[in-house]
C-alpha cells in the first residue's frame, strides 16, 4: 500500500508543478500580447506621421514636373 501511495503523491506534484507553469505561461503570454499591441499602434502613428510629412513633398515633386499638385 505503500507505493500507490507514494506513486498517487508524485502524480498530484507533477499535475502542481504542471498548473503553475501554465498560469506563468498564460501570464507571458498575456505580457507578450500588449507589448505586440503597443508596438503595432507606434507604427501606425510613425506610418501616420511619415504620411503628413511627405504630402508637401509630393506636392513639390509634382509641381515641379508641371503636373500641377496631385491628389489621391
Amino acid at each position: 500500500m505503500l507505493w500507490p501511495m507514494f506513486f498517487l503523491t508524485f502524480a498530484f506534484c507533477g499535475i502542481a508543478v504542471l498548473g503553475v507553469l501554465a498560469v506563468r505561461v498564460g501570464l507571458e503570454v498575456r505580457r507578450f500580447s500588449k507589448a505586440v499591441g503597443d508596438g503595432a499602434e507606434r507604427i501606425a502613428v510613425a506610418a501616420e506621421e511619415l504620411e503628413r510629412s511627405a504630402e508637401p513633398l509630393a506636392a513639390r515633386t509634382g509641381q515641379a514636373r508641371g503636373q500641377g499638385p496631385t491628389r489621391r
